[in-house]
Formats: C-alpha cells, sequence, structure tokens
C-alpha cells in the first residue's frame, strides 16, 4: 500500500485536488489508514485508468461515472466468464 503523496510523486501530472474529487466521487476507494488514505495496487491503476480515460480518451467529468460502471461490469463479466470455464472445464486457465 502507498499513501497519497507516494501516489502524486509516481504520477506527477496528477493534481491532488482531481485525486480528493475522484474519491470523493467514489470513483476510487481506497483504504483508510491513521487519517490519511492508503492505496492498493487496484487504486493505484484505477487512478491511471481515470486519468488515461481523462487526458488521452477526452472523457469528460459528467460521462466518466458511466464508463466507469461499464468498464467495470465488463471486467465483473469477465471474471464471472472464466469462473464458469472453470467450472465447465476444470483445466481451463
Amino acid at each position: 500500500m502507498i499513501t497519497v503523496e507516494v501516489l502524486l510523486t509516481q504520477l506527477p501530472d496528477l493534481p491532488r485536488q482531481d485525486l480528493e474529487r475522484w474519491i470523493s466521487n467514489d470513483w476510487v476507494r481506497p483504504d483508510r489508514q491513521e487519517g490519511d488514505y492508503a492505496f492498493r495496487d487496484i487504486d493505484v491503476a484505477r487512478v491511471r485508468l481515470i486519468q488515461e480515460l481523462r487526458d488521452e480518451l477526452e472523457v469528460d467529468e459528467r460521462s466518466m461515472s458511466v464508463v466507469l460502471l461499464l468498464l467495470d461490469q465488463l471486467y465483473d463479466l469477465r471474471r464471472r466468464m472464466r469462473e464458469l470455464r472453470k467450472g465447465v472445464d476444470p483445466t481451463a486457465s
């Protein structure tokens, strides 16, 4: 797990207020540790995804919630399909 400061050091183009807004919008859900946020690898990946959607694909803030919801549903469906495939064929990976 890493702190906000470490995350912002790793992502120098990410303003702290953007990260805080993304947390308050519930787009990123870091753990709370000793009054500060603690980011797991999955949280860092999510922050990078949001940053890429915003900066490279130009997804605006109004649309971001919908885009993230659809991506979450897609990833969940892929996970379920893997589990189903393993149930049908235990040798499948």
